[in-house]
């Protein structure tokens, strides 16, 4: 895991915007080769772009996937469609308990609401080979010639395959969990051996107490040490170096009242076994929790990804504002143990139209010419 040695480093969370026509190809021929195709030139030109934006430690922006979460049920095996249409996460939650009237149309136009839901009938086990590999081999091939200092690949933790698939096989919830994470261990090991950072993404871990309108910051606590658990054991031949560990609210452009607060949560998060911490820091709700890390002991050698820009509004950030958020967890960890980070994904969902891909790139170049800003300060 680099660290920021001699400048801040630059990184961002994940997905970005697909293309309009990747878009319509994978509605409607997810598994021709002319979309195989566009996927891969997609992929090189959002690795092109982020290292032209100057962002030192790039991604393939998910350019292969649906959404986030949902690529897992072509690379598991005991899933099934289900015969019933699932119930949107957010419609039982505090948030929309709270403000009904603003989330009722965002809840009905979300692209998350057409998706296709499914349920696990049978033994899990991975079977996504060959659609991890072409991953891989597509960041790979569109990284030649380019100067990065890293580049990482993102895979979804098992408590989120566990969210949003309906288990009708496992005898407890407990061993659904942990089946799930055994089969993810295959892609998480792939990653890392082709010779990228495995980012895991696991919005569940802080997002699961809003979801639920009853639920108490202790018994979400209890939930989340098993979820890290079942985690560590997919993770328990993966160095922790070679790991970044994503949480967040998730893309939602909402009051956020409810939000989970860092300190309630964040001894777990350390529990992870990683060498970077990627989490929200940018947005209203959560950008005073730096002063959390002041009495918080990070893992040997590990690096905090704080956001530096937010999903949760289209305003862009101005450079002199990320330069003085990175400042503050300079001050608090150490210049060389921070790295500049975006809040959150930019279209976990593909189609998902929250920030316009104009306003992306446009956030991207603030943390940067920010970072640049930060660097000068930090190192004279």
């Amino acid at each position: 895991m680099k660290h920021s040695q001699a400048r801040i480093l630059t990184t961002h969370a994940g997905s970005l915007p697909r293309p309009a026509d990747l878009l319509e190809l994978m509605q409607r021929a997810p598994r021709d080769e002319a979309c195989a195709a566009r996927v891969r030139s997609a992929v090189d030109d959002a690795v092109r772009r982020q290292v032209a934006t100057g962002l030192d430690i790039v991604t393939d922006g998910e350019m292969s996937k649906p959404s986030f979460i949902t690529y897992v049920t072509d690379r598991l095996t005991g899933f099934e469609p289900s015969p019933e249409p699932g119930t949107l996460p957010w419609s039982g939650s505090k948030e929309v308990a709270a403000f009904p009237e603003f989330y009722e149309p965002s809840l009905r136009q979300s692209p998350n609401a057409a998706a296709p839901r499914f349920r696990c009938t049978g033994p899990i086990a991975y079977r996504g080979q060959a659609l991890v590999q072409r991953d891989i081999d597509n960041l790979r091939a569109a990284l030649k010639g380019l100067a990065v200092a890293e580049a990482f690949i993102p895979a979804i933790a098992p408590s989120n395959v566990e969210g949003r698939q309906q288990n009708l096989y496992y005898k407890t919830d407990e061993d659904y969990l942990f089946a799930i994470a055994e089969a993810m261990r295959a892609e998480y090991a792939a990653i890392v051996d082709a010779g990228f950072l495995l980012q895991i993404d696991d919005p569940r871990l802080v997002t699961y107490y809003i979801l639920r309108r009853d639920s108490t910051v202790d018994e979400c606590r209890r939930w989340a040490a098993l979820r890290v658990e079942a985690l560590n054991h997919a993770l328990r031949d993966v160095p922790c170096d070679r790991v970044r560990f994503h949480t967040c609210y998730s893309i939602n452009m909402g009051p956020r009242v409810h939000d989970m607060e860092l300190k309630d949560v964040v001894d777990l998060i350390l529990r992870v076994k990683a060498g970077a911490y990627s989490f929200e820091a940018a947005n209203p709700r959560h950008e005073h929790e730096w002063r959390v890390w002041r009495d918080v002991k990070l893992p040997e050698d590990a690096v905090l990804i704080p956001g530096v820009i937010t999903q949760s509004t289209v305003l862009v950030e101005h450079p002199e504002l990320v330069a003085e958020r990175l400042a503050r967890f300079a001050s608090v960890v150490g210049r060389e143990r921070v790295i500049a980070g975006a809040d959150c994904g930019f279209a976990s969902f593909a189609g998902s139209t929250e920030i316009h891909p104009s306003i992306v790139w446009a956030k991207l170049a603030a943390l940067v010419e920010g970072a640049r800003l930060a660097t000068t300060r930090l190192w004279g």
